[in-house]
Formats: structure tokens, sequence, C-alpha cells
């Protein structure tokens, strides 16, 4: 007899997207968290685009583009000079820019989409300790008080207590500075938007630098600058004053800093596990990886992390999971944690983009857009290297027309993302005579999937298949096309994440469709 069907410990943003994603597929979970009340500081700031089409799925990306400010770019200076910028302008393909906002606020609006649904976070409530068998986990929590859950998941951060129980590895080192940072305003000219990167080096060693990431408001700032001497202690806090020298000394213009809301100091680690789970207990983010805070990579790889467990948990909750598709969940992830981690090490130390010459990728990369679960073994064969297949993320695909909506629509508006979804594409030359082959694609596809499945016809403008009984999208404006290639005939499998789990651009076969699902479900 179990108490909730998942416990989770940590309620930053992993452990509430964890509690939101399970919630929205009808999970009853418990979300706890030691601390009585939130701090308020800018911990985390960079949201990147693929995170957004995550939030987006959440029925939350008008509440966190409210709350955000756009970043357009970042401008590096050395020795006094500007030396570079780089344009984080993102290409016409991917829907969502890149978007800074402090951690607290990305919280707040998470924990008041869960409160919505019924979910409070019980705050004040610490998990002490735990033990797990074939049926459940045993939580013991505040010293006192015993729950019993189907599943745990550990969101508690780098200093995770379900990491530690576990007896899982945490690998990795530390760097030797120390950093100070402080949520300031200032009075300089520079562009709104852009990330400010500033440093004196000696014979390519930075010996002094500054970091400035842009934060709603006007002129706001979080500021990433060296500890100075009478600060090494960590005994106080940094005051204006000290943001103020460092500035003086590194700033592009002169400028004054006023209006410190908060102040820390701190040092970096780079660590990961060396497994993402044993039997029903599980961590993420912080809890599983920690690296140098370059690029803005952790609190979106950590979401999504959070985000791949829960659907997959979700399922097996349900009783209809394939037997590997928890394991699926180490597999996919730790495999992106490990890269993660290696290379942020690796732009701390050298830059974003040092030695590389593919702006493109680069950008991509960075928008974690890039992430490929080809190897996963929830994923059907991947077929060729090049274009669209599974494993990768779907792209989205605008200028798609349906009967009754006026205006053009995204193919990334059609999906449940608490479902897979189907998408069978019906070339120009398709005809009635094609459809009953089409609708029995549809029909094995939604049966493979104990009915969590939505299938849509994809269609080229001049296709006759106005007779179908599936969900009709006109391809009006050819995007669906060009972004994914099919042949005459095409079948695309989508998980809740948005990535393909099955691809067949010419001529797929109901036998492949139906296997490659059945490595997701039962």
């Amino acid at each position: 007899m179990t108490d909730v069907d998942v416990l989770i410990a940590g309620a930053g943003p992993i452990g509430l997207t964890a509690a939101l994603e399970l919630t929205r597929h009808g999970v009853h979970c418990r979300i706890i968290d030691p601390v009585t009340d939130p701090p308020r500081y800018a911990k985390a700031i960079g949201v990147q685009p693929r995170t957004l089409e995550v939030f987006e799925g959440l029925g939350l990306l008008h509440r966190i583009l409210d709350a955000a400010i756009a970043l357009y770019g970042q401008v590096i200076y050395v020795n006094g000079a500007r030396v570079a910028e780089l344009d984080m302008s993102v290409p016409d393909d991917v829907p969502f820019g890149f978007v800074g906002i402090p951690q607290y606020a990305t919280e707040r609006i998470l924990a008041e989409e869960l409160a919505a649904l019924g979910i409070q976070v019980e705050r004040g409530v610490r998990l002490d300790t735990f033990t797990q068998d074939a049926d459940g986990v045993t939580a013991t929590l505040s010293g006192t008080a015993t729950l019993r859950a189907k599943y745990l998941i550990g969101a508690d951060g780098a200093h995770s207590v379900v990491r530690k129980t576990l007896g899982l590895s945490f690998e990795g080192g530390a760097f030797a500075e120390q950093y100070m940072l402080g949520d300031v305003e200032v009075d300089w000219s520079l562009p709104r938007g852009h990330v400010v990167r500033s440093m004196t080096q000696t014979d390519g060693v930075n010996a002094d630098i500054l970091v400035a990431v842009p934060l709603p408001g006007r002129r706001r700032y979080r500021m990433t600058m060296l500890v100075p001497e009478d600060l090494a202690s960590g005994e106080s806090k940094p005051e204006l004053h000290h943001l103020q020298a460092v500035l003086d000394r590194l700033s592009p213009e002169p400028t004054t800093a006023t209006n410190l809301r908060w102040s820390s100091i701190f040092g970096i680690s780079h660590r990961i596990v060396d497994s993402y789970g044993t039997d029903r207990v599980f961590v993420a983010g912080d809890a599983a990886h920690i690296h140098p805070p370059t690029g803005a990579q952790g609190m979106n790889t950590g979401i999504q992390d959070a985000h791949n467990l829960a659907w997959k948990l979700a399922l097996e909750c349900h009783g209809v999971a394939s037997a590997g598709l928890l394991a699926s969940y180490d597999a996919e992830r730790r495999l992106v944690g490990e890269e993660v981690v290696g290379r942020t090490v690796r732009h701390a130390q050298q830059g974003i983009g040092a030695g590389e010459t593919d702006p493109d990728y680069i950008l991509r990369r960075e928008a974690q857009l890039l992430i490929d679960y080809a190897a996963s073994p929830i994923v059907a064969a991947a077929g060729d290297a090049a274009g669209v297949r599974a494993g990768r993320r779907a792209p989205d695909a605008a200028g798609l027309t349906r009967a009754a909506v006026t205006g053009h629509v995204r193919l990334f508006e059609l999906l449940d993302r608490r479902r897979h979804t189907t998408l069978i594409y019906a070339g120009a030359g398709s005809a009635a005579a094609d459809l009953p082959r089409l609708e029995a694609l549809a029909a094995a596809a939604v049966e493979a999937a104990h009915g969590e499945m939505d299938v849509y016809l994809v269609a080229h403008p001049d296709a006759d298949v106005v007779e179908s009984e599936l969900p009709l999208i006109r391809d009006s404006a050819g995007e669906f096309a060009t972004r994914y290639e099919p042949g005459p005939c095409a079948v695309f499998a989508i998980r809740p994440d948005g990535y393909l789990c099955f691809a067949d651009r010419d001529s797929p076969k109901q036998v492949d469709l139906t296997s490659a699902l059945r490595l997701t479900f039962r």
C-alpha cells in the first residue's frame, strides 16, 4: 500500500517541473523542501530556447516571457578593447530565442501553476532517509513521519540526501578561484539585452574578470567578479563598494552601481554521478550534475532532466510502460550531463566557442537544440544521419492550416505534450485511394500506445485526402516539407518531450511503427 505515486525531494525549478509534469499526467505526487522561505536571488538566469519549448508544453510560456528579458548577444572586452560580439539571434526554424529571468521568478511561476492544479509545496519538510524494495520506497520525513511512495525523485541539489543515500559516486573537481555575485543597477549606455564580458589578460590568461548578465528592469544586471582579498574568507558578503571597485577597473565605460538587492560568494565545481537512478529512486538537476555556469546550461539541463523523467514515470504509474522505459532516463540524460559538464569546464577556461568556426552549430548547441537520443534503448533505429530522424528534436513548422481556423497554426501548437503524437504525411500525389493505408497506420499507432496517442494527417496542399477520418492539417506554406523532408508518404512519431522516437520519410511500414512504439509502451 502506498501513500503517493511519486515523492519529490526539492522544490527548486527541477523538482517543481517534475511535480507539474507528473500532476498534468494525473500522477499523485508530493513535493517537499526543508527551506521554509525560498531565497530571492538570481542564482540561475538564462533560459534556453529548448527550455522555452518545454515551458510552452507546460502552458507556462506567456508567464515566463512576461517576467523575462530578451537576450540578444554578448559583447566581449579584453584589456579595455572591444574584441568580439556574439549574436544570439536564433534561426527562422527555432520558435523562441534566449531570455533572462531570475531563478526565483521561474520557481514562483512553476509553483503557482502547480498550486492551481491542487498541489502545494510542503515547506519545512526534509527528507531524512529512505529505503526501497521491489514495490516502493519508504521515506522518513523530518525525523518522525513515514511515507510510502512508488517512486522517489531527488531534486535536492548539490548536497543531495537522495544521491548520498543511494551511494552514487559524484566524481569531479573544483576551480581554485572564488567569485562574488551582486544584483545591481548601472547607469552605462551599453545596449539592452546584451551580456557584457570584460577581462584583463596577460599572455592569454585572465587576471581579472567581469560578467554582467541583464535582468528584467531598468539597467539591472547580475554581476560576477573575482573575490577580492578582504572577502576571501567568505565570512562577509560583498558590499556595493566591492562591486564598484571592479567596475572602475573593467567596465567598458565609466559607470556607477546602485541599488544592491543581494550579493553572495561562490566557488565553481564540476561533478557528475555514475548513475541517474537505482530501481525506484532517481536524481535530477544539481543532485546529478554540477558544472560552471558558463552558457547558462545548469538549470536548463536540470529542467529537461525532470521533464524527461516525469512523462516516463507517468506511463509507468498508468501501467502502460515498457519494461525498459524507466532505464532509458539514465541512458538518455547521463550522456547529456557528461557532455554539458565537459563542455562548460572547457568554456569556463577558454570561452564559449573558442577554437570553433561554425556559429550556427555553436548557437544551436548552447540553445540545447542538438541533444540527440539516437543511442537510446527506446528510440528506433535512426536511419540516415542527415536531417530529421529518430532521437532528434522534432522541428516546429509554421504556415499550417486546418478547417475552422481562420489563420495559420504552428506544428507545436498541435502537440499535446502529455501524449505521444504521430504525424502521417500525404504528399502531392496522394489520393482518396491511399486513405485506408494511412488510416490503418494511425489505428496501429493508437493501439500500440494504449490510446496515449494523437494522430494528424499532414497533407501537401494538392493532396486529395479531404475525406480522411483523421484530423487534417494542410502544409499550406510548405514549411513542414522543408523541415521534415518527407517522401510521398512519411510517418513521424513524437514523444511528449518533443523528441522523435520514430521517423520514416519514405514508405513507412506498419510493423516498423508499432515495433518502435513498443520500445516505450508495453
